[in-house]
């Protein structure tokens, strides 16, 4: 990708770095923050990387920019925070970190933030639409059978979709009280496992190499129902089109309380039906979260052996009754963290380098989706669409008020 901007766009948006009063009648606290590379890209350590802090009551947020070592310090009134790092080094190298909880209420801190590196992504999730909708009037209550994601080429190169897989990530809602994958360390680093927990199944698109090329700027729908859901709610979208693909598998998910049937409409083609690889759950109907799904998209490496070690009790992990499937977080190509707005608990399932933050969604059954943001500059450039990928989507996202599909209706 070209290089990105995005720093002013979001992370300067901030007020101050510092309160020369106390405006809330709380003590004033004094916090050291040292930003740590991996080692092996110790050198990209210099002034001027953005560092944000937020209060996790006021929504306040402060940012002050790293000396040459790295170090910033901020003196803020006493309280709980969240602290991030967005550095976009260049072209190829996006380093995120975060630490959840900085304890301020007590005393200052001395804290060290672990960076980890990703690359800009490829294919990557354009758009979840997961909240539904609201049914017609005269009834007041709401749908959510439509749901559906959309995935992007944000590169210069055609990409195959062949063998990707696609997922969500446990807990199933960000509401969720722990999260028994995630420890934190005396600083106040979230540590995750080195995989993945995918609950309920894998999904994987067919093919054997290159049967489904993916363009520059084009976009691939995958509906978790693959029909014309507008001609029973209006506000709804239509799945039943040509080129779409769809969550389908009769055998495992045989359930008939989904509308109007679990079979997709006429317009999908069967060769465009996503292979469930593994199921550990036991529902009859596949289902995400409606208000704050972790989705991911991710690909073993060539030549490994997937169906294997699918197969195999290594690739499995258990809490209490429930299993869960264990993916690689190096297998990740994409991920995006959808958070409850409304909720008091927002328990964080993505590993920093998958997404560093999280998007809010605040719009249940309204027909509201979450859109990756477009990158103009680049679009403009590049003759087709690219999108901001800073593996952040809290920078990224946004929360839009009609479903992209529904354009032009």
């Amino acid at each position: 990708m070209k290089k990105l901007t995005l720093i002013c766009f979001v992370m300067f948006s901030a007020a101050c770095t510092s309160f020369g009063s106390d405006p809330y009648g709380r003590s004033v606290r004094s916090l050291h923050v040292a930003v740590s590379y991996p080692e092996e890209y110790a050198d990209y350590l210099r002034e001027g990387v953005a560092v944000t802090l937020s209060d996790r009551n006021s929504g306040n947020v402060y940012t002050a920019l790293t000396d040459a070592a790295g170090d910033v310090d901020f003196r803020v009134s006493a309280g709980h925070y969240k602290l991030s790092v967005l550095d976009l080094a260049d072209e190829e190298s996006v380093f995120n970190g975060s630490v959840e909880l900085v304890d301020l209420s007590s005393g200052d801190q001395n804290l060290t933030v672990a960076l980890s590196y990703s690359k800009p992504g490829t294919v990557i999730i354009k758009e979840i639409y997961s909240g539904g909708c609201p049914q017609d009037y005269p009834s007041t209550g709401t749908y959510t059978n439509d749901k559906y994601i959309i995935l992007h080429n944000n590169s210069f190169e055609t990409q195959y979709l062949d063998g990707l897989c696609l997922s969500t990530v446990a807990p199933y809602n960000s509401s969720a009280t722990n999260n028994p994958w995630t420890t934190t360390d005396a600083t106040g680093n979230l540590v995750f496992q080195d995989f993945a927990p995918v609950p309920d199944c894998v999904w994987q698109f067919p093919g054997s190499g290159e049967d489904y090329p993916l363009a520059p700027g084009d976009d691939a729908v995958i509906a978790y129902h693959g029909v014309d859901h507008t001609q029973t709610y209006s506000m709804s979208v239509n799945l039943n089109r040509k080129g779409y693909f769809v969550l389908y598998d009769l055998l495992n998910y045989p359930g008939t309380t989904t509308y109007p049937t679990p079979a997709p409409g006429d317009q999908i083609d069967e060769a465009h039906y996503l292979k469930m690889l593994k199921k550990t759950g036991k529902s009859s109907a596949y289902v995400i979260s409606n208000n704050s799904p972790a989705i991911i998209i991710f690909r073993a490496p060539e030549g490994y052996d997937l169906t294997s070690y699918l197969a195999s009790k290594d690739s499995e992990t258990q809490d209490g009754s429930l299993l869960y499937t264990k993916i690689p977080w190096d297998w990740v190509i994409d991920g995006v963290e959808v958070i409850d707005k409304t909720g008091a608990t927002r328990t964080k399932r993505l590993r920093a380098d998958i997404d560093a933050a999280g998007v809010e969604f605040s719009a249940m059954s309204q027909g509201h989706t979450l859109h990756r943001r477009l990158n103009e500059t680049t679009t403009a450039s590049a003759g087709f669409d690219v999108y901001y990928d800073t593996n952040n989507s809290s920078n990224d996202f946004y929360e839009r008020e009609t479903q992209s599909l529904r354009e032009g209706l």
